[in-house]
């Protein structure tokens, strides 16, 4: 009787250390998930033309555009060296979608402010890089 109490005292004990496990796990892994999702690795701001604007997926419709970085003036004497930038766009930023694809059209110069998250997500982007804000340059006559 006495061994029957003590395996089924060391039963319970044994499933409520892995309950405690799992609880510290779950909780530790919506943490880590969480930081993935919302955190931001790099903030910055690319200079360039906008190329394009799209919405793509077959499950998840995300945003992505492209974006072509001139390096001006860094080369002296040579033309400049076109570097294209792939970005995401989250879909609630309707108003920084719709500046987009006006200055895709239009092929003026622009500023991109974005964000780089730690992760990159199916249903959020096709890059870790996110637009947040649209500047337009100044429109000069050369």
């Amino acid at each position: 009787m006495e061994s029957q109490n003590f395996f089924q005292k060391a039963g319970h004990a044994t499933l409520k250390l892995i309950k405690r496990i799992l609880l510290v796990a779950l909780i530790l892994g919506v943490a880590i998930l969480s930081f993935a999702y919302w955190g931001t690795y790099e903030k910055g701001v690319m200079a360039g033309k906008v190329l394009r604007v799209t919405e793509k997926g077959v499950i998840f419709k995300t945003h992505e555009g492209k974006i072509s970085l001139d390096s001006f003036g860094a080369l002296k004497g040579v033309s400049p060296v076109a570097e294209t930038f792939d970005f995401s766009i989250e879909s609630n930023q309707t108003e920084v979608i719709q500046q987009l694809t006006d200055v895709a059209l239009s092929g003026e110069r622009v500023n991109l402010t974005f964000v780089k998250r730690y992760m990159r997500f199916p249903w959020r982007g096709d890059t870790k890089y996110f637009v947040t804000k649209v500047e337009r340059s100044e429109k000069t006559d050369n």
